[in-house]
């Protein structure tokens, strides 16, 4: 076998693993994403409190820890959805507290069909491109450690303005993670499709809460 034929054999082996890992991946984020709205909804019909910040963080990191460590396993799978059912859970109240609102159902809607078409659009254009956009990650993870530290000030000095600034950042910031770790699974920089899902799903979570909060300040007092 020459040079020329092994090249292209492992480029073709490459090619093919990274189809298979964004297969994996869509397959798994859609199951969480129902998986996440049934626990959503059952807190929705239970009336469950929200747990609160402090056990959200432990309860996010906690499990979050442990999909990592298992990532290579089926645990890890049961870890993913353990993840994100809890992340389900936990939006429960925050829904309720929105339908609650003036056209809160129509709020709900259209953060929900807003998150859509933004993932479904940037997946699109950089799975049509294939454009790298690896360059981005140090901004993003700078930029999510700055908006999540000004989210926890907000919340903690109750600055409804700087909260709605946070929003604001979050929606950029996830689109920018949206394009980043789409781009990561094409180019072989994430080959662990558990960690992928993990990382798509907290992303259009975050999105999809920032966008609540940005439609509901239209509706709140």
């Amino acid at each position: 076998m020459d040079n020329r034929t092994l090249t292209m054999t492992r480029s073709e082996a490459s090619l093919l693993g990274t189809h298979r890992v964004l297969r994996n991946t869509y397959t798994l984020l859609a199951l969480t994403l129902a998986f996440s709205a049934l626990t959503a909804g059952t807190s929705m019909a239970l009336g469950l409190p929200h747990p609160g910040m402090l056990l959200t963080l432990v309860g996010y990191f906690g499990l979050l820890f442990l999909t990592t460590k298992f990532r290579n396993s089926g645990a890890g799978i049961l870890c993913v959805f353990a993840l994100t059912g809890f992340m389900g859970y936990t939006l429960g109240p925050i829904l309720t507290r929105y339908m609650a609102l003036p056209n809160g159902g129509e709020i709900v809607m259209m953060a929900m069909g807003g998150t859509a078409a933004i993932f479904l659009a940037l997946s699109a254009y950089v799975l049509a491109t294939r454009k790298d956009f690896s360059f981005m990650g140090g901004f993003l993870v700078v930029g999510v450690l700055v908006a999540f530290l000004a989210g926890l000030g907000a919340v903690f000095f109750q600055v409804p303005g700087l909260a709605l600034a946070v929003s604001a950042m979050f929606v950029l910031l996830m689109s920018g993670m949206i394009l980043f770790e789409t781009s990561n699974i094409i180019h072989g920089g994430e080959t662990n499709y558990v960690m992928a899902t993990v990382s798509l799903y907290v992303t259009l979570f975050n999105l999809f809460t920032s966008l609540l909060q940005l439609l509901g300040v239209m509706n709140d007092d």
